[in-house]
This record gives structure tokens, sequence and C-alpha cells, in this order.
């Protein structure tokens, strides 16, 4: 059985997890032997680690400034030191998410020199991503060379859209230099389709879903046949719903409207749109949504509508994906938001009433992952599920590994 290392890089965050699995079930997640979360904000002194073993806690705990470099080796001395596993020459491969593979990758792809090369190549589409998710494969290779490595990338699940819904209506020479709607959060999108079918006792492949993805970046899928058709992210991560920090979809008249008045410069605007927009922009003060939640029960009136526009944006998006899906089947919440707020769940749910879609409010106030919390009567599961990126891209390792 192969020793499975998956690294997801993020641009503020490691977050790691060590499996050892044969044969492998997407749909039945395995708990990692030891997984870590590592935070941190650009600027800060410190960074916050959490690490478990056999899923009970082993450190909950500020840890030293972030270095790329040195912050991964740390991690991994962990690892070894705690007993999950020999040393590092022990892992067979190691699997990374990366953020945009554009129509190059659509498959989980064994990482070579060429591979490399090409997702630099795609930075400009994720500038906050792939550059990160690179640094991280770099890395690894340096510190544990004797591992193979593979990619699983999140554009990847979104590559069987239609060219009804990948094609932007600008003139058609941008689709011939590859400009068109890839979608982002595949990874999660796919194994909830998965784990959506298990639950429900059904086969994937007779499903309609609308997957909601609601995190820091929030996006939507419409599942259908275990395919996605259509999805709210588009050429970058900036598209669809309103996030944490930035906007979702624009009127693109604003952005040249602030160029041509000189309010702002095309460097600006990028800073605007990725870290000063959507919760953070609205609200002044914070791009999570708990504080909004709080600072809204305390009567912050900024906080508040920060709170509304986000649910009428969930709301229009769910709209949208069930106009695409004919019947519906389920309507699923995950990620950091959809698993543990009850509000927001209740708020994105009133757009299928007119369809029958009803929750027990009861049921969606316990939080419960992997749970239904549609009444008896509705006539569209409503459910929890705890996304479960790592595990997939495990799988995926394992098929590359044993393949």
């Amino acid at each position: 059985m192969p020793n499975i290392l998956v690294l997801n890089a993020g641009s503020s965050s490691y977050k790691l997890a060590l499996y050892t699995i044969d044969k492998a079930s997407i749909a039945h997640p395995q708990k990692p032997i030891w997984n870590c979360d590592y935070t941190w904000k650009e600027g800060a002194p410190t960074g916050h680690l959490s690490t478990f073993y056999n899923g009970k806690t082993l450190s909950n705990t500020t840890a030293p400034k972030h270095e790329p470099k040195s912050t991964l080796k740390t991690l991994l001395k962990q690892m070894v030191s705690c007993g999950a596993i020999n040393d590092l020459t022990s892992i067979d491969i190691v699997g990374h998410r990366v953020v945009h593979g554009a129509s190059a990758f659509t498959t989980p792809t064994l990482i070579t020199p060429d591979v490399k090369a090409k997702i630099k190549s795609l930075s400009p589409l994720a500038p906050l991503h792939n550059p990160a998710n690179l640094a991280g494969i770099e890395i690894i290779e340096s510190l544990i060379p004797i591992a193979k490595q593979a990619a699983v990338f999140d554009t990847a699940f979104h590559s069987t859209l239609p060219e009804a819904a990948s094609t932007y209506p600008g003139p058609y020479k941008w689709k011939e230099i590859g400009i068109k709607r890839y979608g982002f959060h595949g990874i999660s999108h796919h194994y909830i389709s998965l784990r959506c079918a298990e639950l429900l006792k059904r086969d994937v492949n007779e499903l309609n879903i609308i997957s909601c993805h609601l995190g820091n970046g929030c996006s939507l899928a419409a599942i259908s046949k275990g395919k996605s058709i259509d999805t709210t992210m588009g050429f970058t991560p900036l598209d669809g719903m309103m996030m944490g920090s930035r906007p979702g979809a624009l009127d693109p008249g604003i952005l040249t409207y602030l160029e041509q008045q000189k309010f702002a410069s095309a460097d600006s605007l990028f800073t605007t749109l990725n870290f000063n927009s959507g919760l953070q922009g609205i609200s002044g003060t914070t791009s999570d949504m708990r504080d909004i939640l709080k600072q809204r029960k305390e009567g912050h009136p900024r906080a508040a509508l920060a709170f509304d526009m986000f649910c009428h944006s969930l709301r229009r998006n769910i709209g949208a994906m069930a106009g695409i899906l004919n019947p519906i089947d389920a309507l699923v919440f995950t990620a950091g938001i959809g698993e543990n707020s009850t509000a927001i769940r209740a708020a994105g749910s009133l757009a299928l009433i007119p369809m029958g879609a009803h929750l027990d409010v009861e049921k969606n106030q316990n939080n419960k992952p992997d749970t239904l919390i549609s009444s008896q009567d509705s006539t569209i599961p409503i459910l929890i599920i705890k996304t479960e990126e790592d595990w997939l891209i495990a799988c995926a390792c394992q098929s590359l590994f044993s393949g």
C-alpha cells in the first residue's frame, strides 16, 4: 500500500494529510493518519498550526513566521517525530491541489518538468494560487526527491461544460486564444457529487445536483449525471457569487469606468478585486462570515448589508443553476460556510421553495455533516456534506501510483 502525502499549498495556508490506502472508494472517505493546517497572514510575525494524529489533536498553537521551505520542512519533521511515518523516504507519492489547469490538464497528472512549466505559464490566470501551488511542488521535490508527485486540478471537473456554457459572448477570437469559463473548486464539487449519491443511495449517473461550495471563495456547480454542466466561477476565480474578499460577477463597465476616469489603475483594480471586495469591501472590517454574523447580531449596519447581499447572491446563483437542471434531485451545502452556517443554508434554500424544497429547522440547526436537512414533505433533498478534497486527491494518487 502506498504512503500518500497530500499538500494543498495556498496563498495563506498549508494543509497536509497523510494516507495509506489500498483500494479506495472515493465516496467512502478514510480519515488521514496525520494531518495539519498551518495558516498565516501576510506580514504577521507568526502563523497558527493545528496538527492531528489518528484523529487526536497534537497541537493547536502559534507557529514560527511563514517561510515556505522552512515551514514545510518543520511540518514534515513533526509528521515523522510523532510516529505517523518512519521517515520521509517512506512517502511514495505526493499529491498537490493545483488551482488552474486551463484546457491543458483535465485529469490527475504525474508531475514532470514540462508539467511544472505549464503550471507556471498558467499563473496569470490564477496569480494568487498557481505560484503557491508550484512552490509547494518544488519544495517537496527538494525535501523528498525520491517520491513521485502528482497534480490534481481544480478546473478539471469542469472540463465537461458544454460550449454554450463555457464560451463567453465576446468576440469569437477570445475562445480561440483560450478565454473561456474554466470553473474552480472542481475537486470539491466532484467529491460532493459522489458522496451525495452515496448518501441518497442513488447512482450518481442518475442525479442532478446543485453543489454550493461556500467558503472564503464561493462557487456553485450544476452537476448532471456525474458531470459539471455549468458553474459560477469563470476564466478566473473572481466570477460568480459574492465571496469573502472577491466581488463575484460585476458589470465590466464599472472597471473600464474606474480606469478611464483615473479612479483606479490595473494594479489597484487587481488588489481591489482580490482583497478588498465582497464581505471585506462592504463591511469594511472582515472577510470572515463568522465575524459578519457576530457584528450583524450586535447591530452593525454594514455587516447586516454584507450578510443580506451574500444571501441575495447565493439565492440568485442557486436559481441560475436550477434553470440549467431539470429536474433537481439534490441541493448540497459544503465548505466552511456551507457546513457551519445555519443562517446561510436557511437563506439559500429559500431559492428553491417554489420547486417544493423545504428545510427541517431542527436538523439545519445541528450542523451535522453528511446529513439530510430537508423536511419530510420536501420534494428536493437538501444536504450538508463535509467536503473531502484531500481524500479525493489521495485517491487520484493511489490510482496513478498503482497504474
